[in-house]
């Protein structure tokens, strides 16, 4: 029998890895309210590679101001002119924005039915969008759930090419101080988001 995409039902390990991917989303997509910093400062991890990322997170928020936070995320990531880094698929790949990544990525945004929100403006291939759009795919946000295949697909190719460089440096960038924590994160939920992609493809 052929499960289609409609008939599938999200698991529980789908739905957190859903809401990690927003959650990373939304810390990288501008800096963190006081809720979301909050709420990070909340967080409690196992005693694996992610659990260890997420308990340093949590800590750091814990003793970090919303204030100290908005002015770190804009050293990084706006800055005079440019931040520090420029968190761009096409960029990482490249060497410039608005390259053919990012063109890749609009077609095959338009096949799953993904459309840019009208008040947002930087390009699609921002770290924080992409993660944004793997919530929706694995949570079913645009219509549908989108198939095990097809996620990783997207993964390979639009995130896994060129996000762990980018977290690394994420750690390491002299602004960094909580983001370096969602740095390491980042880079722990990349290596089992790859592994179990790779151990589904076999």
């Amino acid at each position: 029998m052929t499960v289609t995409a409609t008939e599938m039902q999200t698991s529980d390990e789908d739905k957190l890895r859903a809401d990690f991917y927003g959650f990373l989303g939304a810390l990288l997509s501008g800096p963190p309210s006081k809720e979301l910093l909050k709420q990070t400062a909340s967080l409690s991890g196992d005693d694996s590679d992610l659990g260890a990322a997420i308990n340093a997170m949590a800590r750091v928020a814990t003793i970090s101001k919303p204030s100290a936070v908005e002015s770190e995320f804009n050293a990084l990531f706006i800055g005079l002119g440019r931040g520090e880094l420029l968190p761009y698929a096409s960029f990482y790949l490249t060497g410039f924005l608005n390259e053919k990544p990012l063109a890749a990525l609009r077609k095959e945004m338009a096949g799953l039915r993904i459309e840019r929100e009208k008040n947002v403006f930087e390009p699609e291939d921002n770290i924080a969008s992409l993660f944004e759009m793997m919530a929706g795919m694995i949570a079913g946000r645009f219509g549908a759930l989108v198939p095990l295949d097809r996620q990783t697909a997207f993964f390979n190719k639009h995130i896994a090419s060129w996000a762990s460089h980018f977290f690394t440096d994420l750690e390491g960038a002299k602004n960094s101080v909580f983001y370096a924590s969602v740095g390491a994160a980042g880079s722990a939920f990349l290596e089992i988001e790859r592994e179990a992609f790779r151990m589904n493809a076999g």
